[in-house]
């Protein structure tokens, strides 16, 4: 997930009928810069939906070839229907706006294992990046004095604050390691497709062998958002 390091995104996880869509408009309502990620789901649209605006409405089919493809970030399955959160509608949105997620809690814990490496470059963290905050008080500062933020500042929810202006040493490497592991994964699917026409042992082998190879690097790559986040 690449994005304009500006920009944030808000996760709004809580069982059905909680009041998540609610809080989603009050923000919306005074961020205008919020924009909603539209769910896929399997469901049938209620009397006034609209298919792109309250949700992608698509076949059983279609939602499980967009699983076997990985293009989602997180899925569940609630009272026989699918909801899932499109990797490309994402992307795209986060170029130029902030997103909020209003998911439930099944899909916000897969979403926070796509996001942990995400946030530390959505707010360039790194130890040589973190700067004094004698004269910063966190994010109810930035809430308050929204006119004033600086924008070579990212807060993070924990208060820690860090500069912007340069591109810190391990969000550097974490675009290194997600390039790396798309790539592996992208070598693991075509190891797939060729073993359902040839199952040979060294193909199995292989996919083994490659599925460990990018689980090593997601699991480094959490594991550094970890460490980052505990500095302080």
């Amino acid at each position: 997930m690449k994005h304009d390091n500006k920009n944030i995104m808000v996760v709004l996880s809580s069982p059905s009928g909680a009041g998540k869509t609610t809080i989603t408009k009050k923000i919306q309502q005074k961020f205008s810069s919020f924009k909603i990620s539209v769910s896929h789901t399997t469901r049938k649209p209620r009397p006034n939906e609209v298919n792109g605006v309250d949700y992608h409405f698509v076949s059983s089919e279609k939602f499980k070839s967009l699983i076997n493809e990985k293009k989602l970030y997180e899925h569940a399955k609630i009272f026989d229907n699918y909801y899932g959160t499109s990797k490309d509608i994402v992307d795209n949105l986060i170029k130029t706006n902030d997103i909020i997620f209003d998911i439930d809690w099944q899909g916000s814990l897969q979403l926070k294992k796509s996001l942990y490496p995400n946030i530390l470059v959505q707010w360039n963290m790194s130890p040589e990046t973190l700067i004094d905050q004698s004269e910063i008080s966190g994010v109810d500062y930035y809430l308050d004095n929204n006119d004033k933020t600086d924008k070579d500042f990212a807060v993070a929810a924990n208060g820690s604050t860090y500069r912007k202006d340069k591109e810190g040493i391990i969000p550097s490497l974490i675009t290194d390691y997600y390039d790396e592991r798309k790539s592996v994964k992208n070598q693991m699917l075509a190891a797939e497709s060729a073993f359902q026409k040839n199952k040979t042992v060294d193909l199995e082998k292989e996919i083994n062998r490659l599925h460990n190879q990018q689980m090593a690097i997601k699991i480094l790559m959490n594991s550094l958002y970890g460490a980052t986040s505990n500095a302080r």
